[in-house]
């Protein structure tokens, strides 16, 4: 078992990019690349993409050489190969899917959904944006295999996140006034219920029987329960939200979400979460928790 490289071959910006992985586990991957000063936007779901110029001291500092069909084949057998479908979606990718998901949702409100849209692509989101969006509503496509999902609550994980400036708290209370005075303006009339179910998104922490409160709950946090691959990417665009944070700082407060998470019980509340992403979501808090307090 090994961090291994692969020769620089890939073209971008200019250059010739290897593929940098661990045939172990992503926890050695990312301590190798902590101490070789690789950055964390350069991790991609199972590998870091590294310049052509950083090869010969990744080699020096450890990392194994090997051909591009033999670094392929050991992340396979390693299980740690994150596949196409399995990875976070491009942002531009997503957008004519939100689009048709909106004129769906509220074809009189055309101009809404655009302001909506214009606010998850805001420049400063690293994970609260567009793909997170897309990442809710498909949840919750998936909730309602097993049983009805509301309107109301589909409206409610447009504006979840509408405003988001890494103030826990504050941007849900932001974010429910703004649906409140926009689906009022618009004479729709779930504007309470909709503001109502965002609000539940600062803690998750839905009352008994809040069916409605569940499903968005659970489709917020159905990201914790992805493979191990596109959670670790996760991570790495959580800390770009937080980007005014000091490493220090993000290290205790992340602690403290983990924790927060991993205590609730359940943490996925309706049948198709507890189904399809607690047991994963369990797993990929523990890690992560392990990995900062190392």
């Amino acid at each position: 078992m090994a961090v291994l490289i692969d020769p620089p071959h890939w073209p971008a910006h200019g250059t010739v990019f290897s593929h940098l992985v661990s045939d172990a586990s992503l926890a050695e991957l990312h301590a190798f690349a902590e101490a070789a000063g690789i950055p964390p936007r350069a991790f991609d779901h199972d590998h870091y993409d590294v310049p052509e110029r950083r090869y010969a001291d990744l080699v020096a500092g450890g990392a194994l050489p090997v051909s591009a069909n033999v670094l392929v084949r050991r992340l396979l057998a390693s299980g740690l190969r994150v596949r196409t479908a399995q990875r976070t979606p491009r942002r531009r990718s997503v957008l004519p899917v939100l689009r048709e998901a909106w004129a769906a949702l509220v074809p009189s409100e055309v101009a809404l959904g655009e302001e909506l849209l214009d606010r998850w692509s805001e420049s400063h989101r690293g994970y609260h944006d567009v793909r997170h969006l897309a990442q809710c509503l498909g949840a919750l496509d998936e909730i309602a295999a097993d049983e009805p999902v509301s309107d109301a609550v589909r409206l409610a994980a447009w504006f979840h996140d509408a405003i988001h400036r890494g103030r826990g708290g504050d941007d849900e209370e932001a974010s429910a006034v703004l649906a409140h005075e926009s689906l009022t303006a618009a004479g729709l009339p779930v504007a309470e219920e909709v503001a109502r179910l965002v609000r539940l998104t600062a803690t998750h922490t839905p009352a008994p029987g809040d069916v409605a409160g569940a499903q968005l709950c659970d489709a917020d946090l159905s990201i914790l329960g992805q493979a191990p691959g596109r959670y670790h990417v996760y991570v790495r665009d959580v800390r770009v939200d937080y980007q005014h944070v000091s490493d220090a700082d993000f290290r205790a407060g992340r602690l403290r979400v983990l924790d927060e998470l991993l205590s609730l019980d359940p943490l996925f509340r309706t049948a198709s979460g507890a189904r399809l992403w607690a047991a994963r979501a369990r797993t990929n808090l523990a890690e992560e928790r392990l990995r900062w307090l190392s």
